[in-house]
């Protein structure tokens, strides 16, 4: 079957219900019922697929003829960009590139590995919740909290000074803001590049336990240029903090607008209840809430159409989380007893999000912490005035008051 064009295209991003956060836009969550794939329109006229069930997108996010490479013609770009500034690491690259530089990083975040971490996470909970308590009431649980932890956690496994936290969290923020123009978003990462690479440099000369010094050591052995280096370090690092600090303050939102779940959470002492709360929770809410981008590399068939090659595909998993085939019940409500396990939150195949077990531990230590240990948290404003982050590539809300 040839591709054919919608009668109505949406234009993309598709907004929210006013007065429904977290759930996808319900124009979207219509079509899913009767339409498994759409056409959208994009800021510059282009029309790429818009993937709207689960089964398809794993499908499509797994199948090696569609590509990630934002400079092949047809990949659908959600802003205005400039590729004068090169790519960010190997999340835009294929294989066997990508799988190449990808090792490189690996083994830190192996689950052995990131467990190990635990009881340094915890500490770093602790310690946030401590200077919780022992400061303002309200508070802005946003800088307070959700972003302190995630940037120090990071920060320590990286190597990289946490004093210096003010400016990677503003150039990580230009860098995922949707409305940013291509000059901010290229000087953003052309100063977070920078920075990197004097990092590397000095752990070149006097190598650490920690990730930047295991780069700096490939960079030494001839395995990476020390560019491949810094560029992979701009990665994690974002990555590292901006996407778990919106997860907590979003999740905490959600549980705190559903506080039958919030005090299952917070009175249960089942570490297994924790660990499903996380997993739904992700499934739940979408911090990657535009998709994931791809362009096809040759004609594929899928769902009764064929994506030809060089058309582009968005794969919305946020739609795909709320799939009713994938997730039986009602996907539209928390459920933290659900086995939602199989979530495409962290996306799906060789691109799969290589941090997830770092964000999964991150996440675990502080849902089973922050309630119990402030059992009567609530919001301290109308939560129908909170700002939610609808122009940036990364999901959730630009603070979030809160009082005990």
């Amino acid at each position: 079957m040839t591709s054919t064009v919608e009668p109505h295209i949406p234009d993309f991003p598709v907004a929210r219900a006013p007065g429904c956060p977290f759930d996808p836009p319900p124009e979207l969550a219509g079509r899913q019922r009767d339409t498994p794939l759409l056409r959208v329109r994009l800021f510059d006229g282009s029309m790429p697929w818009l993937v709207t069930r689960y089964a398809d997108q794993r499908a499509l996010l797994a199948d090696p003829r569609v590509s990630v490479n934002t400079k092949l013609p047809g990949y659908p770009n959600l802003v205005p960009t400039s590729h004068s500034g090169g790519t960010l690491s190997f999340i835009r690259l294929d294989d066997p590139e990508h799988a190449r530089l990808r090792r490189m990083v690996t083994a830190p975040f192996a689950i052995k590995k990131i467990e190990a971490l635990r009881p340094a996470v915890q500490q770093i909970v602790d310690d946030a919740v401590d200077a919780m308590l022992a400061g303002p009431n309200p508070v802005d649980l946003v800088e307070a909290f959700a972003l302190p932890v995630p940037s120090l956690v990071i920060s320590e496994l990286l190597g990289v000074p946490y004093a210096d936290h003010k400016f990677f969290q503003e150039n990580s923020q230009t860098m995922i803001r949707r409305t940013a123009t291509p000059e901010e978003r290229m000087g953003a990462t052309g100063a977070l590049k920078e920075y990197l690479d004097k990092l590397v440099g000095e752990k070149l000369a006097d190598p650490q336990d920690d990730l930047l010094s295991g780069l700096a050591a490939k960079v030494h052995s001839g395995d990476l240029t020390r560019e491949e280096a810094a560029s992979t370090g701009v990665l994690l690092l974002l990555a590292g903090h901006e996407t778990t600090a919106n997860m907590i303050a979003l999740g905490t939102l959600a549980l705190l607008r559903n506080p039958a779940q919030l005090a299952l959470l917070r009175d249960s002492n089942d570490p297994e209840l924790v660990v499903s709360a996380v997993e739904e929770l992700l499934r739940y809410l979408h911090i990657t809430h535009n998709g994931m981008q791809r362009v096809a590399l040759e004609d594929i068939e899928i769902a009764g159409q064929t994506i030809r090659a060089g058309e582009g595909i968005l794969t919305l998993n946020e739609l795909g989380d709320r799939d009713p085939a994938a997730f039986p019940g009602n996907p539209n409500e928390i459920d933290l007893t659900r086995d939602a396990r199989h979530h495409v939150a962290f996306g799906f195949g060789v691109h799969q999000c290589l941090g997830q077990p770092l964000a999964r531990l991150e996440l675990q230590v502080v849902y089973g912490t922050l309630y119990r240990r402030i059992p009567s948290l609530r919001l301290a404003v109308d939560p129908a005035g909170l700002p939610f982050k609808h122009d940036g590539f990364v999901y959730g809300v630009y603070e979030l008051p809160v009082t005990w």
